[in-house]
C-alpha cells in the first residue's frame, strides 16, 4: 500500500525565518528597489492641472490627488480646503498637507 504524503505546510519554510533580521531585511531592500525617480510633468500637464484644480475648487467637489513623496507615488482623496500660495502647499478636508511641487495628477470625482 502506498504511503499518503503529508504537506508540513509552514513548518518547511521556517528555517529560512530562521535568521535573525532576514524577514525584515527583505521587506526594506523590496521597499528601496521601488523608490523612483520624481517624475517630469510637461507645461500640458500643468496646465490640466490647474484647469482641473479651479473646477474643484468652484464646484467644491471631492478630488484624487497623486503626489510624489519620498521615492514613491502616493494617492489621497478629499476636497480642498485651502491654497496657501506663500508656502505652495494645498490642505484637504482631511487635513492632509500636500505641497504643490509634489503634485503629479489631479483627477474630479
Amino acid at each position: 500500500m502506498p504511503e499518503i504524503y503529508v504537506d508540513r505546510g509552514i513548518i518547511k519554510w521556517s528555517a529560512f525565518d530562521a535568521l535573525d533580521g532576514y524577514s525584515s531585511m527583505l521587506k526594506e531592500m523590496q521597499l528601496r528597489l521601488r523608490k523612483r525617480p520624481k517624475p517630469v510633468l510637461s507645461d500640458d500637464d500643468f496646465e490640466i492641472m490647474n484647469r482641473r484644480l479651479k473646477d474643484a475648487i468652484i464646484t467644491k467637489c471631492e478630488i484624487e490627488l497623486l503626489y510624489y513623496d519620498s521615492g514613491y507615488i502616493k494617492t489621497t482623496y478629499g476636497k480642498i480646503r485651502k491654497l496657501d500660495f506663500n508656502d505652495k502647499m494645498i490642505t484637504l478636508t482631511t487635513l492632509e498637507k500636500i505641497s504643490a511641487f509634489d503634485v503629479l495628477t489631479i483627477n474630479l470625482l
